[in-house]
């Protein structure tokens, strides 16, 4: 009988090739520093070096690695350069990446527990390992009435807390009848715009997201809440949500959660803490102070792929009551129905988000947070924390440069006295120099630049260089 003819990798060809690709990610990280932080390449230019037609014929696999190099390097922004300081940070880690790779090597789709019993039963059990690494709330717990469950984002788990919100509010009538046009939700002026987002996918509209005023530190004034959710109320309408936030995007700036929470309580709104980048700092407990009066939340997310070593996607969702959750988000198609499901006894996660289908994001947490262990992981949050601090003390005492909001953790806000446009051209010098990647905001109305210290990798000498380079292209002006 003749033999079956495949075009499959074997075993043993994926063996050879697996190493060289783990060769060349190590080469990679060791030759980082060599490139330009932000990729230099013009519009189209990677798609013009691509062949416009596919191969009739499979190639050689040294052939793609070699076209990794030639062609998709040059494209690449190195997030997980020591120099790129922009955005928030997306770190990584050798723990994290392996993981991924066994959890890509598995293939498993966890979207119920029957379906891969070990990709949920992690889950769980790592997220409740965070509770007591963050200092959460127990009733953060899958023993208690909460949960965690992993999201892709925290734009995922803001819009899922706002689902349940919204069917909260109206007793699981809006999953049936949709919206109507009454529902009002709340956050900062300075809150991410995942949050507008979310109402317009949830029905709710953006002209019923409140952007409520900020302070002169940037975070959300709790009387101005206050007074918007009584006006709302008075003409007719249906307060439900409020999402404060740990850390801002634009200033990490620091919502008061406790005052916030409080507010909630009284106007029985659900009330969602964004942490995404800042969530992370809560492992030391030094910083915990940020998370004062999230015993008050409903629900909590942030995100171990900005500042926890793990490669994106991986965000942390905690609810306080899981079922309001599972009840909004459930559907069990015939297809589904199994006896572990129909028992009662375990978690389908596929009904704590939006999306059926799962990945064994889990794997890579765990093998992250038993690779470092706690002591480990807040030895590098205090650093990049310091290092911070120690930026801002240079553009204090640097007479051409300011401080344009406060400093709590890993993020500086400072700005050239020059105005908008030597800010702009300082920055567009340094992101065209390649030497390292800055981005901006604008605070009061200015042009602010903004320093984020929390790629893995990045040193003293790496936030020192920084500076000097500041200075250097802020003379030339």
């Amino acid at each position: 009988m003749p033999e079956e003819k495949s075009f499959h990798m074997t075993p043993g060809d994926f063996r050879r090739h697996g190493h060289a690709v783990v060769d060349w990610i190590a080469d990679y990280y060791a030759r980082m520093e060599s490139f330009p932080v932000l990729s230099q390449v013009k519009p189209g230019e990677i798609r013009a070096s691509l062949p416009p037609a596919p191969p009739q014929q499979g190639e050689p696999f040294a052939a793609l690695l070699g076209d990794v190099e030639k062609l998709i390097l040059p494209g690449i922004t190195h997030w997980q350069s020591p120099n790129f300081f922009a955005y928030f940070p997306s770190n990584n880690s050798g723990p994290s990446i392996l993981g991924d790779l066994l959890a890509s090597g598995l293939g498993v789709q966890g979207m119920l527990w029957a379906t891969s019993p070990a990709c949920t039963e992690v889950e769980t059990h790592v997220l409740d390992w965070l509770v007591g690494m963050l200092g959460l709330p127990e009733k953060f717990l899958s023993t208690r009435s909460g949960g965690g469950v992993i999201q892709d984002t925290a734009s995922s788990a803001s819009l899922c807390a706002l689902l349940a919100a919204r069917e909260r509010a109206t007793d699981f009538a809006s999953n049936q009848h949709g919206c109507d046009g009454k529902l009002v939700a709340y956050t900062s002026q300075q809150a991410h715009s995942s949050i507008e987002k979310a109402v317009m996918v949830a029905g709710i509209g953006s002209k019923n997201l409140r952007l409520v005023a900020v302070d002169e530190n940037f975070a959300l004034r709790p009387e101005a809440l206050a007074r918007q959710i009584g006006e709302d109320r008075r003409a007719g309408l249906t307060p439900c949500f409020v999402c404060a936030t740990i850390g801002t995007t634009s200033s990490n700036a620091m919502d008061p959660i406790a005052e916030i929470g409080r507010i909630c309580r009284e106007q029985q709104l659900w009330l969602h803490v964004d942490a995404a980048m800042s969530g992370t700092a809560a492992l030391c407990p030094e910083f915990r102070h940020t998370h004062a009066g999230v015993e008050l939340a409903d629900s909590y997310a942030f995100n171990p792929h900005k500042w926890m070593f793990t490669n994106f996607d991986c965000d942390c969702f905690y609810v306080a009551d899981r079922a309001t959750l599972i009840k909004t988000l459930s559907i069990l198609p015939e297809y589904l129905k199994n006896r572990a499901t129909e028992s009662g006894s375990v978690f389908d996660y596929r009904d704590w988000q939006v999306q059926l289908g799962r990945r064994f994001r889990a794997l890579k947490l765990w093998f992250v947070i038993r690779h470092y262990g706690t002591e480990g992981l807040q030895h590098h949050i205090r650093e990049h924390v310091r290092l911070a601090q120690e930026f801002a003390s240079w553009v204090k005492q640097d007479a051409e440069f300011e401080l344009a909001a406060p400093a709590p953790l890993n993020l500086v806000c400072f700005r050239h006295k020059g105005g908008d446009e030597a800010n702009q051209t300082i920055m567009e010098r340094l992101n065209r120099s390649g030497d390292l990647f800055l981005t901006h905001t604008r605070l009061d109305g200015k042009i602010t630049l903004r320093m984020s210290i929390g790629q893995s990798h990045t040193q003293e000498r790496h936030v020192a260089r920084a500076w000097q380079r500041i200075q250097e292209e802020a003379g030339k002006l």
